[in-house]
Order: C-alpha cells, then structure tokens, then sequence
C-alpha cells in the first residue's frame, strides 16, 4: 500500500531522514514514534506529497509518488492534523464537502455522504452548519475526521489528531478512532510521541531516532526485546510518569493522620 525505499530529506543541511525503508501494510495501523525531531512527521508529510524527497522514493498502491500521480494518489489519501485543520470562516459541512465540490460530486450525494460520516463519527447534525470555532475540540476533531474520510480514501494519514485534547476526550475519541478504522479496514499511518497511544492504535509500531528507524514491529516485541539501549531509555521515560502516579496514589490510601 505505502512503502518508503531508500528515503532521505534535509533542510539546511541538516538530515532529516537518513535511508528510510517501511513498509505500511494494507488495512493495518502503522504508528511512527520518537522523540521531537526525529523524522515522524517528515515522513507523513512525504507520502502526503507536501514535500520530496532528496534521495529515494515514497511508492503507494504500486507507484512512486511523482508530479504525474500526485494529485490523483492525493485523493486517495484522508489527512488529519492535531488541531483538525479545518477552515475557521468555512462551516463544519463545507469543510467536509469541500473537495466533493471540487470534485463535482451532486448536492445528494454530497448530503448522503455527510449525513453517513456523522453518523459514523457520531457528530450531532445539529452542528453541521456551526463554525469550527463554535465547537469543542473533540467536536472538531470529528469534523476533521469527516472530512478526511469524505471521499473514501485508501490511506489515513494521521499527524497527532488527538494531541490537543484533554485526557478524558482523548481516550473517548481513541476508542471510537479504532473502532472506526477496524470497520472501514483503512490503511493507516499516524504520528503521536504517546506510546501508550501508539500500543493501543499500531499493529505495527515504529521508533525513529535522529532520522534513523532504530526498531519496528509489533508493540510486544518493542517493550519486551529493545533492539539498542535507547528503545529501553525511551520506554521507561514514558513510563515513568505512571510509575509516580501509582506511587502517590498508594501514598494516598495510606492514613493521612
């Protein structure tokens, strides 16, 4: 479905990406996890078709991505953003519609469409015709997801979609995105520094570090058999804040007198 073969990317002289070989299997959940600057979002924004790379090829659904196919393999492509990226002077449905319009799609069967994806991503109709600034944050995280599902896309792309939220939107809106991905059998790519968010999205996870994959695989194999020291380092630090949140906890339970 999606591959990376040999890809490299800099800016100003400095690497980016340094020979990336994935492959993203069809109908699965790849997630990309790392450290802040190590490559993630560079590689979503590559088989976005945003940016190109210096050396090697980014091929999906058997072709390399070039200026030929570009626009074509973009519209088989959803791309969601941490903030949703939805037009704030645009309403929720205009946003959704808006490459069905491009695309000539009739008004029912644009109303059809919409009226199916709030369903699915359970957005009330009511706030179809709101502004994004009119909603909460999970409620325009909905409406992002609408509208990168709209046309039906092969490939998910999924840049921190639920990094902005707060704790308990964000663990309703886990459950409801792997629920949906699991019924619609998308391929998936997503971004998030969360390994808990990772463990729970990714059949097949993957750690960068300084624009190298130091390992991937399945979530088991990453925190059971850490390929290097730093797999293990960048494990227990995201454990680490649960470990303190037992501890003061069982603190807790214990007489304060």
């Amino acid at each position: 479905m999606l591959s990376y073969i040999g890809v490299s990317k800099g800016y100003g002289g400095q690497l980016a990406l340094d020979g990336i070989d994935l492959d993203c299997a069809e109908a699965a959940t790849t997630v990309l996890i790392g450290p802040s600057g190590c490559g993630k979002s560079t590689l979503l924004r590559l088989a976005a078709g945003l940016i190109r790379a210096d050396a090697g090829e980014v091929w999906f659904e058997g072709a390399p991505l070039g200026a030929e196919n570009l626009r074509a393999a973009r519209l088989r492509m959803g791309y969601m953003i941490q903030e949703g990226g939805l037009f704030p002077h645009l309403s929720v449905r205009a946003n959704v519609e808006l490459m069905a319009r491009e695309l000539g799609w009739p008004t029912s069967k644009r109303r059809e469409r919409l009226a199916e994806l709030a369903e699915l991503v359970q957005l009330p109709a009511t706030l179809l015709d709101r502004f994004p600034l009119e909603l909460s944050g999970g409620q325009r995280q909905r409406a992002a997801l609408m509208r990168a599902l709209m046309l039906d896309p092969d490939l998910i792309l999924l840049d921190e979609p639920l990094g902005a939220l707060d704790p308990m939107i964000r663990v309703e809106l886990q459950r409801e995105l792997a629920a949906i991905f699991q019924r619609l059998h998308k391929t998936v790519l997503m971004v998030t520094h969360d390994l808990a968010e990772a463990v729970f999205f990714g059949d097949q996870l993957v750690l960068l570090r300084a624009g190298r994959i130091v390992q991937q695989g399945s979530a088991q194999a990453l925190l059971q058999s850490p390929a290097e020291p730093f797999v293990a380092e960048f494990v227990n630090a995201q454990r680490e804040p649960q470990r303190v949140l037992m501890e003061v906890s069982q603190g807790l339970s214990a007489p304060v007198f």
